[in-house]
């Protein structure tokens, strides 16, 4: 059963995506494997640099917000992948043990000029540690329409197709 189709995702929308809890062993091995960075894979090294301790890769970091999107949103959707990212930031050093709550909000959405059954959606993403934002990103998803024959909307700037 679809629960979320192009439909669903209206400009000003916000999903709460629920939290991630950044478990050291998962970091590591993310490091050791992805991004071998001395501060990402050692206490000593973490210290000394500017981050102040040991850290994530941003990358796993972006990978955790990614699993709670398709956890809370790519799961039994009509997703149709997406054409990338316009923004990917780390704001500031994630910890193990940090709890991260993410957030989906839908900034503009469109149906797509030449699949009239394929609706472009323009969304951020963000990882909050308390108040602290330590990852934003935006991006376009392309989500299938319930509807092909509903009129075309044009909410915002979601990009070219």
């Amino acid at each position: 059963m679809t629960t979320t189709a192009f439909e669903d995702l209206v400009p000003g929308r916000v999903i709460d995506l629920g939290e991630s809890t950044v478990d050291r062993a998962e970091m590591l091995a993310f490091a050791e494997r992805f991004d071998p960075q001395p501060f990402h894979l050692d206490e000593e090294a973490g210290r000394q640099s500017v981050l102040g301790g040991l850290c994530a890769s941003g990358w796993f970091t972006a990978s955790l917000w990614m699993r709670a999107y398709v956890d809370h949103v790519l799961a039994g959707s009509t997703s149709q992948g997406s054409p990338g990212c316009r923004e990917l930031s780390w704001l500031a050093p994630v910890f193990p043990g940090d709890v991260l709550r993410c957030q989906l909000e839908v900034l503009g959405a469109r149906r797509s000029r030449t699949r009239p059954n394929l609706g472009m959606v323009d969304m951020r993403g963000t990882a909050h540690r308390g108040e602290r934002c330590v990852l934003r990103l935006a991006f376009t998803g392309m989500f299938g329409c319930r509807d092909a024959d509903q009129p075309r909307q044009d909410d915002g700037p979601a990009g070219q197709d």
